[in-house]
């Protein structure tokens, strides 16, 4: 007992000391004896930059490949630096951006300069985790040299499949994107998910040390949480309240476009392009796993984060149960009530004939015994799934690859273009079958030298290699239409044969007996007429 009493004071201190939600579950003492309390519970804040995937657009648009000489916005005209990838003490590659700067220097990614003006100087960051995100903190971008003057900071809450935009950014909102200018100070709670442009963090300020561009989280956590964060139950209250507040926070992929450099509070100077350029010497991510509140740790495991997931459930981000712990949905533990919410754990099925127990993934509640294969399935799967355990997808659909098993949106109808597809069935990406000269996932296009007319059919001709003769000319890749005196499938056949003049009209042909009449009756009028 003694032990027992030491153990229960050690894991109530150490729940005291972890903070808010940061423990899953309790050992309390019951007269039944010690059993575990479940919590709903989330692991830590950490900056996610350690674990970040960057990928850079287009091709090219770092520097150093060829060696290209750059100048700065405060000695515009000293352009003795340079960028080399081939020379690792001046190159300036992506990964720049996540590194921990040691002995106080600095170091940078950097894009070519705008050498190419009037065309825009256009540069995209995605960051990528393979792993629903949620913020904790300001999201920060240090930039050198000049913060753009325009930008758009984008999300995705799928993998990258889809993105929107999470904020703009400009030296003047309504001149870059048509939106008036505010600040997250601006906003009230019943628009605190509002997407705006900001003007402060654009505009030319003359100063090195204006460095940072920030996504601001704290002022909208203080919104609910007190200026100080210091009512968190607030927040959290508002967490399972409002609507998308929760999903407003989450990501999966950031993803930066740069639209315009700094220009140094100028207009662009064409005599010196080469002060023109991005920087990026740091982003710093502060997040945390989204585990659904199932989990107080998230672990990399082969290269990606995974939330260890408590309350029997189980998934990246624990969202879904274990087998055999469907009695009832999976449901995200919520933050309520304070100050250890509710963790909806996934429960036991209650006992039943082994035989009659079968998974579904909630795309049926009934089962079928069948005796001659000894084996149970699943009756009448809905939401387009099929097979024993509706794990399949009806035919004319396909399994979408960011849905769990359990998902009512688990298959994607393939819509094959029933034109162009030999069947409407696709495979396992969504791709259909096309029939000879169509082409695309849908079958709703033609391969070159193919025209669409409710479906592919080959070019009668075309501006390559069936060309219209004698000046003809292609319409639409399905005929010639020729000049008069032409004709033929390519206008290669004249009309001016043996027997026809050039207009196309027949010569006229006599008759022998006809032209003995005609000889006759010449030969009688020179004898009547006098001489």
């Amino acid at each position: 007992m003694l032990l027992q009493a030491v153990l229960l004071l050690l894991l109530r201190c150490l729940a005291s000391t972890l903070g808010q939600y940061e423990l899953c579950k309790s050992l309390v003492s019951t007269d039944e004896g010690s059993v575990w309390e479940h919590y709903a519970c989330q692991p830590k804040a950490a900056s996610m930059k350690d674990y970040m995937r960057i990928k850079v657009d287009p091709p090219g648009i770092t520097c150093g490949n060829p060696p290209e000489r750059f100048c700065t916005l405060e000695n515009p005209y000293l352009c003795s630096d340079e960028c080399d990838a081939s020379n690792p003490d001046l190159a300036h590659p992506p990964q720049l951006m996540q590194d921990r700067e040691r002995h106080g220097l600095i170091t940078y990614w950097q894009t070519v300069t705008w050498r190419r003006h009037p065309e825009p100087l256009l540069a995209n960051i995605t960051l990528s985790w393979n792993k629903s995100l949620e913020l904790t903190d300001d999201l920060q971008i240090t930039f050198e040299y000049g913060r753009p003057t325009i930008m758009v900071l984008d999300k995705s809450m799928d993998h990258g499949r889809s993105w929107q935009p999470y904020q703009f950014y400009a030296d003047d909102c309504l001149d870059a994107f048509n939106m008036p200018p505010k600040k997250v100070r601006d906003l009230s709670p019943a628009n605190i998910t509002r997407v705006i442009c900001t003007e402060q963090y654009s505009r030319w300020v003359g100063s090195k040390n204006e460095k940072n561009v920030k996504f601001e989280v704290r002022a909208r956590f203080a919104v609910f949480a007190g200026p100080r964060l210091q009512n968190m139950d607030g927040l959290y209250t508002r967490m399972e309240s409002m609507k998308g507040l929760r999903d407003f926070f989450t990501f999966t992929n950031l993803r930066l476009r740069l639209l315009r450099p700094a220009l140094g509070g100028t207009y662009v100077q064409r005599d010196n392009l080469l002060k023109y350029f991005y920087a990026i010497s740091n982003i710093d991510v502060p997040a945390r796993c989204k585990c659904n509140l199932h989990a107080s740790q998230c672990l990399l495991i082969d290269g990606n984060l995974q939330c260890q997931c408590e309350h029997n459930t189980t998934g990246q981000d624990c969202q879904r149960c274990k087998k055999g712990f469907k009695a009832k949905s999976w449901k995200a533990g919520s933050y309520l009530p304070a100050p250890n919410g509710t963790p909806n754990t996934c429960t036991y099925l209650p006992g039943r004939s082994r035989r009659l127990h079968c998974e579904c993934y909630g795309h049926s509640n009934r089962c079928s015994y069948i005796d001659y294969l000894n084996i149970v399935t699943c009756v009448s799967c809905k939401h387009n799934t099929r097979g024993q355990n509706c794990q399949h997808c009806r035919l004319g659909y396909f399994r979408n690859a960011s849905a769990e098993l359990d998902d009512e949106s688990v298959c994607i109808e393939c819509n094959c273009n029933q034109m162009g597809s030999v069947h409407d069935r696709c495979n396992g990406t969504g791709f259909c079958q096309c029939k000879d000269g169509a082409t695309g996932a849908k079958c709703d296009d033609c391969v070159s030298g193919y025209f669409w007319k409710q479906g592919c059919y080959p070019n009668v001709c075309d501006e390559e290699m069936l060309l219209c003769q004698n000046g003809g000319t292609c319409y639409q890749n399905q005929k010639c239409i020729c000049p008069p005196e032409f004709k033929g499938v390519l206008c290669q056949q004249s009309r001016c044969e043996a027997g026809k003049d050039c207009n196309g009209a027949p010569t006229p042909r006599r008759s022998a007996a006809a032209l003995l009449l005609c000889t006759l009756l010449a030969h009688l009028l020179a004898t009547l007429t006098p001489h």
